[in-house]
């Protein structure tokens, strides 16, 4: 089985493997699920891995099958799995179990391990090849209605999760209406959290670096929110013509903007980091009137990554309603197919080169 690999540790070193083709007998108790790919998208990620940033081989292994963002169908389950059909579209969760206490309660995505498994991050394959078997629990189906942007769930799933921690978070407010929220990075990540906010009702300001229009702030503004070039008007600036800001989520990779969002949070507001920044940028910061804020206003801030099954199966409701509420919208993040896994060089050319929302290999045709 042809599979997309990298060498990690060592920069631009995609190439071609072969893999043994996988069996359901290779997940014990009958629960294995074989699933055939036919969609998987690239991001920042994938980049950053390709960049020899991080990333890690599966033991036995010197080399990475990268991508974590799949669509595939079903095409054989075992014996003792309910709920999966042959014929059913599928996404795969990222995360896998370790060995900490969350990790035991199925809480992989908040693992305290100090190396984590991950498919196609850190230490397992990702799905840039043709088949893969992994346990029903780790599968996550969706609606054939769904199929054509399926590709874009477990982006989403990141999204869904972010959200759901401010809201967790909020419980200590005891009652919590938010109303306006800023969403800082007009990205993929940025829109989908924006899509996600809009259908939770919230007013909507999203900040993005390039001047309107383009096709990101017209994405925004389908949506019913506001877009704002952070070129024209500053964070501060924004909150104060548009705040104060309840929930605020950034996602700019671009970390003095936490900084900057600390200070205009609103009383009794929450602040979600999802943005994974590996680099050594400093600043200086009003240290005093930042931590002085957060106590008298309450404040409270919270990091996220990965996602865990109730955010996929969430963010497949989401998908569902967006079709729904904003029809046509989703295709639009679509940017950048690339058909055939032999066209991988391409599908990685666009990712470093075209500022693309989303590139995606399509493997195989729908049914």
């Amino acid at each position: 089985m042809r599979a997309v690999a990298l060498t990690p540790g060592i920069a631009n070193s995609l190439h071609t493997v072969d893999l043994p083709t996988p069996r359901l007998e290779d997940v014990p108790d009958g629960q294995g699920v074989l699933v055939k790919l036919l969609r998987v998208g690239l991001d920042g990620t994938d980049r950053e891995i390709l960049d020899a940033e991080y990333g890690a081989a599966p033991p036995g292994y010197d080399f990475l099958v990268p991508g974590h963002e799949s669509l595939g169908v079903v095409q054989q389950v075992g014996p003792s799995v309910s709920g999966l059909a042959v014929g059913d579209y599928v996404v795969a969760l990222v995360r896998r179990p370790g060995n900490s206490i969350y990790d035991a309660i199925g809480r992989s995505d908040m693992s305290t391990d100090a190396d984590y498994h991950e498919h196609g991050i850190n230490l397992l394959h990702g799905y840039l090849t043709q088949q893969y078997v992994d346990a029903a629990e780790y599968i996550v189906p969706i609606p054939r209605g769904l199929r054509d942007v399926g590709v874009l769930l477990e982006p989403l799933s990141i999204c869904e999760k972010g959200v759901d921690q401010a809201y967790e978070v909020q419980r200590r407010l005891r009652v919590w209406h938010p109303k306006v929220a800023a969403v800082l990075g007009a990205g993929t990540i940025g829109l989908l959290t924006t899509m996600a906010l809009r259908l939770r009702g919230l007013d909507v300001v999203t900040l993005g670096l390039e001047e309107a229009p383009y096709l990101n702030s017209d994405l925004v503004e389908a949506l019913g929110a506001r877009y704002v070039s952070t070129r024209k008007m500053s964070l501060a600036e924004t909150s104060a013509k548009y705040g104060p800001f309840d929930l605020m989520f950034e996602s700019t990779g671009f970390s003095p903007l936490a900084f900057e969002a600390m200070e205009v949070l609103g009383k009794n507001g929450v602040l979600v980091l999802a943005s994974v920044t590996g680099g050594s940028r400093t600043v200086e910061v009003p240290a005093d009137a930042i931590n002085l804020g957060f106590v008298l206003g309450n404040k409270a801030m919270v990091g996220t990554v990965n996602a865990g099954r109730e955010h996929y199966e969430s963010a497949a409701a989401d998908l569902a309603l967006a079709q729904t509420y904003y029809p046509g919208w989703l295709p639009q993040l679509l940017t950048h197919p690339v058909h055939g896994l032999e066209n991988y060089q391409q599908a990685f050319k666009h990712l470093a080169e075209d500022r693309p929302l989303k590139v995606y290999l399509v493997i195989a045709p729908f049914d």
